[in-house]
């Protein structure tokens, strides 16, 4: 255990050492069977949820005689995956299934705090240790081992409930930007078959006031022109990035490019995953990079890549792989210039918010895991 009995950061006014005590010290097993009640799950990411909200197939029994009680304030945990920290605090009433064990707090508890606490690594490593099976697939943690566990506990339930208000918000806070994020890309998705002519079609159903003419049918090789990525190894480091299908590698101190923006598409692996690469960069030999023609906006050709369903072209029955012929023969449609503009720039601004709130979650995200490591001893 720690030798620290307190930890390195705290809310103003607590300064007592934090108590070791026996996780069975604050917590009672609820043993209680209800068959009768909202059926709940144990997530590893998400802790409880509402089964019903999972959107998975009901797998359970008919007969729910032994389907055990949660209450509201309760943990309950996945014996079999508590030590992937399959457990969580429940904001409702409901059941869970047999094999699960269900943790009701003892006086001068706050079970939200200490939920939070059993999500820590060495935590999770310690319920691992004292899981009960040969193999991981069997391995299980019931209540007399989990009992036995010595954890450090803030003495003052003020402490804990503070603790647990904390990341109950930085959580509201990281589901509020994933809810946005989702929904943009929704959002996204929508408006790329609606702005974009469907097949057979050679108007989108929604395009922008003003733009009436029909688009005009070409050959993707007719627009942009697709180039290989080389090998890196020969390079010096440098300022110039690297990138490669999962996005930037490294630093180097060559261009392939240096003054135009390019499309990024994988030729081998990541095949349906384009992204724009800005100039100056160096690709990968796994990667093509693909740069439009004169007349051709580059957010414009960007949103024509994201709109093909590259796995179709796959040309590879074991790691998918795409050739520039395969790239070139695409049959799409484009407006005028002005149109493909006002596009780009559109789906440019959907873009550019989806990044912000995706970077706002992994933000949030490391924050929350650094204040784990330090508000706990």
């Amino acid at each position: 255990m720690n030798d620290m009995k307190k930890p390195l950061i705290r809310f103003k006014g607590f300064t007592e050492d934090w108590e070791q005590r026996k996780v069975g010290d604050c917590f009672t097993e609820r043993v209680e069977s209800m068959p009768d009640g909202e059926l709940i799950s144990v997530t590893i990411n998400d802790g409880i949820k509402k089964f019903s909200e999972l959107g998975r197939h009901d797998n359970s029994n008919d007969d729910k005689s032994k389907y055990k009680k949660v209450c509201v304030g309760d943990i309950a945990y996945n014996s079999m995956r508590m030590w992937q920290g399959a457990s969580g605090y429940s904001p409702y009433e409901g059941i869970v299934s047999p094999a699960y064990t269900v943790l009701s707090p003892n006086s001068g508890i706050n079970s939200k705090c200490l939920a939070y606490q059993f999500k820590l690594p060495e935590i999770i490593h310690t319920f691992q240790v004292n899981s009960q099976g040969i193999t991981s697939d069997n391995w299980n943690l019931k209540y007399p081992a989990l009992s036995q566990i010595e954890i450090f506990v803030s003495k003052d339930e003020q402490e804990q409930a503070k603790i647990a208000k904390y990341f109950e918000n930085l959580d509201n806070l990281i589901t509020l930007h994933q809810r946005k994020y989702d929904k943009l890309i929704n959002v996204k998705k929508a408006m790329l078959e609606k702005m974009f002519p469907r097949e057979g079609k050679n108007i989108p159903e929604i395009r922008f006031s003003g733009f009436t003419e029909t688009w005009e049918q070409r050959k993707l090789g007719e627009i942009v022109d697709v180039y290989s990525g080389r090998d890196y190894k020969h390079l010096s480091d440098g300022d110039i990035p690297v990138y490669g299908t999962g996005g930037y590698m490294l630093s180097v101190n060559q261009a392939l490019s240096y003054d135009e923006d390019a499309i990024g598409i994988g030729r081998k692996g990541t095949i349906d995953k384009p992204y724009v690469l800005k100039a100056p960069f160096w690709t990968v030999d796994t990667l093509f990079y693909v740069i439009p023609r004169d007349k051709i906006a580059l957010n414009f050709a960007f949103d024509i890549f994201q709109n093909i369903d590259w796995k179709k072209k796959d040309e590879s029955t074991g790691v998918p792989s795409l050739s520039k012929t395969a790239i070139n023969e695409i049959d799409i449609l484009i407006p005028k210039y002005e149109e493909q503009q006002a596009l780009g720039k559109f789906f440019y601004s959907i873009d550019h918010l989806i990044t912000l709130h995706q970077r706002e979650v992994e933000k949030l995200k490391n924050i929350k895991k650094s204040c784990l490591e330090k508000m706990f001893v």
